[in-house]
């Protein structure tokens, strides 16, 4: 079995722009050649808040739940887009509260594996 070439990068929360602080909350992969396409989200909101106790969660929720549908739903702005389109529109630069950060790339057998493994190296807590 071959591996496939994905890309990836962290959907990050970044409550205050000038502070520069923020947590990673989710990761986007895309696997061209497997027509792969997925974002999952966790949301620490208690490390959200020790960052900023006055961050619009419902907002911030929001924000995330989107990235996680724009994957898959063929409704919206995003409506009858490639998987390759809609990975690129998804990870354009921004200057919000959401945003994703660099794009990397890698090798995978398996594109939900290679997610749940980046998920759990960059956004879940450390397990002691």
């Amino acid at each position: 079995m071959s591996r496939d070439v994905y890309e990836y990068a962290v959907i990050r929360v970044i409550p205050s722009v000038e502070r520069g602080e923020l947590i990673n909350a989710g990761v986007i992969l895309y696997c061209q050649p497997r027509g792969y396409l997925c974002a999952r989200v966790e949301l620490d909101e208690a490390r959200l808040r020790a960052l900023s106790s006055s961050v619009d969660l419902p907002g911030v929720r929001h924000a995330l739940a989107a990235y996680e549908s724009a994957c898959t739903d063929d409704a919206g702005p995003l409506d009858g887009e490639a998987p390759g389109s809609r990975f690129r529109w998804l990870t354009a630069p921004r200057s919000t509260i959401v945003q994703t950060g660099p794009v990397h790339a890698g090798l995978t057998l398996d594109p939900a594996a290679e997610l749940d493994h980046l998920m759990d190296r960059l956004v879940r807590k450390a397990r002691t």
